[in-house]
């Protein structure tokens, strides 16, 4: 999800940012010496985040890995802080983006493993007569369309004004319907943010409680991501140690420091905060079956085609995107994008698992593969 791009791990719009966002316009520094957290010698992950930060100009990457006996290593490139040159904090803190799509399908899929929501059942059983707009109808459009991507909802992040501020669910809901709907349900896909907030709203209508209390007893805590959090309603900073988060509004502009920004507009798309590690540990647990049970974890799983978003060969399941692996197989996982800060990683049936992100957004497509490679690099070593 993006404040110059106003949209989450998929989309490609780009916008200005206010000027009241922008905490200071820096230009890059020197880089501070590389760490890693394991044997001395940089080796391929290391290598792979020096690229990142070397050639294609990220203030700072950070990497978790984990093999499949659940071994983690943490690595870190280039510089923390642009203003102080201060390192990049091992395992740091940064905004997750889309991978908080994840999150929230894992919650309605629960919740449809105890019979309190129905993957094929319409969106009017919960929201009666709130999802009305020019071809858009809840009464025609399913919750396992809305996980999927399916169901036509024109993206609200692609509307949204410059002004960053607190945006309510409903308000982005709102937002939405002004505008046409872009295929009847069931009949093509495209990402949309849109989709997940009202999957949120489902969850909120359903459980009588907050998605974001939800996301944090029924995940969060169940398996101990002691540095993932939903941020609260006004909460603009990041909670423990991170990197800051940069925005460039052109090639040849200086860096803007957007570490702290309100993140209400990604809701149950893109609000999060977590760590490396901690989506490492989401995603092994989410395959391991510790989250779901078995017929929904296999919903979860069954996949369409989403290469325009997701790149050559990718599909997206419920709330999950695979990719195949150079080194054969797949990964599983989703990836994300906020303004500053861009995730990627994946999961193996295996235990392996990977994630890295860079301390600024990639608005071209050669950076987002290179920021691919090299989690492919980590899970194929």
């Amino acid at each position: 999800m993006r404040a110059q791009t106003r949209q989450h791990h998929g989309g490609r719009r780009r916008r200005a940012v206010s000027a009241a966002v922008a905490i200071g316009a820096l230009t890059l520094g020197v880089l501070v010496p590389t760490s890693v957290s394991a044997a001395a010698g940089p080796d391929v992950v290391q290598r792979a985040l020096d690229g990142l930060v070397r050639d294609d100009g990220m203030p700072a990457a950070l990497a978790s890995v984990q093999d499949r006996d659940g071994r983690t290593r943490t690595y870190t490139a280039g510089v923390g802080d642009l203003a102080t040159g201060s390192k990049v904090p091992r395992d740091g803190q940064v905004r997750i983006g889309s991978n908080t799509k994840a999150f929230t399908a894992v919650v309605v899929l629960q919740l449809v493993g105890e019979g309190k929501i129905g993957l094929d059942t319409m969106v009017e059983t919960y929201l009666p007569d709130l999802v009305r707009g020019e071809g858009i109808d809840g009464r025609r459009i399913k919750v396992r369309e809305l996980l999927q991507h399916t169901s036509g909802l024109p993206d609200y992040s692609k509307h949204l004004g410059d002004d960053v501020r607190y945006y309510a669910p409903r308000e982005l809901l709102d937002t939405a319907l002004q505008h046409p709907a872009d295929f009847a349900p069931g009949t093509s896909w495209k990402y949309s943010n849109t989709n997940y907030v009202l999957a949120g709203l489902i969850v909120q209508k359903v459980t009588g409680r907050p998605l974001a209390e939800e996301i944090d007893r029924r995940i969060i805590k169940r398996i101990g991501l002691r540095h993932t959090y939903f941020p609260a309603p006004g909460d603009a900073s990041i909670r423990e140690p991170h990197p800051h988060g940069y925005l460039r509004n052109a090639a040849d502009a200086p860096l803007r420091d957007m570490t702290e920004i309100d993140p209400s507009w990604g809701w149950a798309a893109g609000q999060m905060v977590s760590t490396n590690s901690d989506l490492n540990r989401f995603f092994t647990a989410l395959l391991a079956g510790r989250l779901l049970p078995a017929a929904q974890l296999a919903q979860m799983r069954t996949t369409v085609p989403a290469e325009a978003t997701f790149g050559p060969a990718a599909r997206y399941g419920l709330g999950l995107v695979s990719r195949p692996l150079p080194c054969g197989g797949l990964s599983w996982g989703h990836g994300g994008s906020f303004p500053g800060y861009e995730t990627r990683g994946g999961a193996t049936d295996d235990g392996r698992a990977t994630n890295v992100a860079v301390t600024m957004q990639r608005t071209d497509e050669a950076g987002r593969r290179n920021l691919e490679r090299a989690v492919d690099t980590a899970l194929c070593r």
